[in-house]
């Protein structure tokens, strides 16, 4: 991966093709020739390439129509990376060269992921291109084959080409330019281990547990929700599994949370309890899509299960739960009475004995706006009481286990106000609660704005920032599915517009989850974690390089390090894991002391003198320490702490939720 203007590339095998590439080294900053930047560094930044100066930038763009340059020449000779958009004379001396022939573009074929549908909002009448016979086409028309995509090595570096630019957004045209970069050769040096996840085992019930574990932690994913409703009722088989599951996390330094989706409670409590169903306004069983709605208002149904949750919570060694979309029906409000709850006797009778009026009426004699709004009104209070109650739950569970860290996942009702009225979510009335529970607001976003774009998340994150005095308790829930409005180019987010996504939401709040594991695409998984890396700045000046991130971020760095001027214990994998902030690394001797290589908990501070490092941490749930072997000895807050862990490799340390300081030699 090129770095600076001089960096060595050598052969690798790709999926796609076999082409020279670079493996030891990273790309950090870019730079766009000329005045007009276009869309190119939010493509870049995405991916946590930062800006910098075009003399001493690792990427450079050359717009349509840049001047050759014999010095650009002999930058990319030397080591640069160099994207040419469209045609310019600077192209032509690289070869890429326009015919006179035009082609319509507005289906493009990616070796990426060839079976996509890339389809274009209108199309783009362009000039086909001759390219240079090393050159490997990444992308084209998928009509006529013609080139879009295309790059190749040049000296010790790599040319990127692209027959039109990328869009207004950057992601309009292209979605996997960065993965061609990265086929290139050119990767972002820095990345970030913060995301979370949801998990629903029923699709990957045959799946490797430990595969699937390395996967995720390599794609930056720190926390995953697992689907709770599988295994609320003991199965042998299936506690297995999900024990082999939690495991499996927490060695590759993965927390687990149960990620519960009440009023559904589980297929076989629905099944042995017709008597305590949800009702929809027709005064049917609330069966609605996937989730069959059980009636919490009714005591002894509320009883039953949080009984049930309990054992279930108690079976497991997990580290949170997230309770999740507790509220009601349906996304069309009153408009859609087969759908719409709670509409259970026990609910009618408590309204109306406020009210005098049974709430069935609103869709007979009562069809005024007035009764209307009362009941919706009711209904978000109820909803509101309801949150608050199996918070308190949840939270009573701490008493057996005192780690466990709670989460509540909340549809979005700032950008889609009528979320309120449709289902009862009311965030204005749930957010006081972060003054009394401690639990994080994780805040999803209504299908109703899946199709807007990512910088959608810094306006979320300042609307609800304003309804609280705990801004650090904020987190988004990016939902990575097949979206049902018109969305080009392609109907799930995937590559640049994926990418800026999560790196927009990084930067605007402390987590961001995605749902689900599963959907996200195989060609995005091995870039997410730069993707979510909120770094701000890099600045190499000689040996030292000066870092500013708002978060934990890692950077790309051959040997052991020096970090403020101290000698420095986490290092893995060729990365230094910094804390938010500036920091300045530069180059330590080599040592032999004991090393952590992933920290699964906001970092503070560390340090080493000999053999003894020392580690400050904060994290709402237990965090995990990997080692590079099991520590001789270890304190927490000063007080001995064993490192249950066994064999002489790597160690993975289950350590206490809070703030903490470890010792270990």
């Amino acid at each position: 991966m090129i770095s600076g203007w001089g960096c060595g590339l050598r052969l690798r095998i790709s999926a796609c093709a076999t082409f020279f590439v670079a493996t030891q080294c990273f790309g950090g900053s870019f730079a766009v020739i000329g005045t007009d930047s276009g869309a190119w560094p939010d493509v870049l930044s995405s991916v946590g390439h930062v800006g910098g100066a075009e003399s001493s930038a690792d990427i450079l763009v050359a717009r349509s129509g840049t001047a050759a340059s014999p010095d650009l020449q002999r930058k990319v000779e030397a080591g640069g990376a160099l994207i040419l958009e469209s045609s310019s004379p600077l192209a032509e001396s690289f070869g890429f060269k326009a015919r006179t022939e035009t082609v319509s573009v507005i289906h493009v074929a990616d070796e990426h992921n060839p079976t996509l549908p890339i389809i274009w909002s209108a199309p783009v009448e362009m000039a086909r291109f001759d390219v240079p016979s090393a050159a490997h086409v990444f992308a084209k028309d998928r009509w006529t084959g013609a080139p879009l995509v295309a790059g190749y090595r040049v000296g010790e570096g790599a040319v990127l080409w692209v027959a039109t630019d990328p869009g207004p957004n950057g992601y309009e045209r292209f979605p996997y330019l960065m993965q061609a970069l990265v086929d290139l050769g050119v990767q972002a040096g820095v990345r970030a281990a913060r995301l979370w996840a949801f998990f629903d085992s029923s699709y990957r019930l045959r799946a490797d547990v430990d595969y699937l574990a390395k996967r995720w932690r390599e794609a930056g994913i720190s926390a995953l929700h697992v689907a709770a409703w599988h295994f609320f009722e003991p199965d042998r088989e299936r506690d297995e599994y999900l024990a082999r599951l939690i495991e499996a996390c927490h060695r590759r330094g993965i927390v687990v949370y149960a990620w519960v989706e009440l009023p559904h409670v589980s297929e076989k409590f629905w099944d042995e309890h017709p008597e305590w169903r949800e009702k929809t306004g027709v005064l049917q069983d609330a069966q609605l899509d996937w989730r069959k709605l059980m009636n919490l208002q009714n005591p002894a149904c509320a009883e039953a299960v949080r009984a049930g949750l309990r054992k279930e919570i108690e079976r497991f060694d997990w580290d949170g739960v997230n309770l999740a979309e507790l509220y009601f029906e349906s996304l069309e409000g009153t408009g859609n009475q087969a759908r719409f709850t709670p509409m259970n006797p026990d609910v009618r009778e408590r309204f109306k004995a406020e009210s005098g009026w049974d709430p069935i009426e609103i869709w007979r004699e009562r069809k005024d706006a007035q009764s209307v709004r009362r009941f919706l009104d009711f209904r978000a209070d109820l909803a509101r009481r309801m949150q608050e109650e199996w918070l308190g739950v949840v939270e009573s569970f701490r008493s057996f286990r005192p780690e466990l860290d709670v989460a509540l996942t909340h549809v979005d009702d700032r950008f889609d106000p009528g979320m309120r009225d449709s289902i009862g979510a009311d965030a204005a009335g749930v957010l006081p609660l972060l003054d009394s529970h401690s639990f994080s607001f994780l805040i999803e976003d209504p299908a109703t704005v899946w199709n807007l774009g990512p910088r959608r998340y810094a306006e979320i994150a300042k609307r609800y920032r304003a309804l609280t005095s705990h801004p650090e308790k904020l987190a988004i829930d990016i939902n990575i599915i097949e979206r049902y409005q018109d969305v080009y180019p392609t109907k799930q987010q995937t590559g640049v517009e994926l990418f800026e996504l999560v790196h927009l939401a990084s930067a605007a709040f402390p987590h961001v989850a995605l749902y689900f594991e599963n959907s996200i695409l195989r060609p995005d998984l091995p870039l997410l974690a730069a993707a979510s890396a909120p770094v701000r700045s890099i600045v190499k000046e000689g040996p030292r390089t000066a870092v500013e991130a708002s978060a934990d971020v890692e950077i790309a760095w051959k040997g052991a390090a020096l970090v403020d001027g101290k000698a420095w214990p986490l290092e893995s994998g060729g990365y230094i894991r910094l804390p938010g902030g500036r920091h300045v690394l530069e180059p330590a001797q080599e040592r032999h002391s004991l090393r952590v290589l992933d920290l699964n908990a906001r970092l503070i501070d560390a340090g080493m003198n000999g053999g003894r490092i020392a580690v400050e941490y904060e994290n709402d749930s237990r965090a995990v320490a990997r080692f590079d072997r099991k520590p001789e000895r270890m304190t927490v807050d000063g007080a001995p702490f064993a490192a249950r862990c066994d064999g002489s490799g790597e160690c993975a340390v289950l350590l206490p939720r809070g703030h903490h300081r470890v010792e270990a030699q």
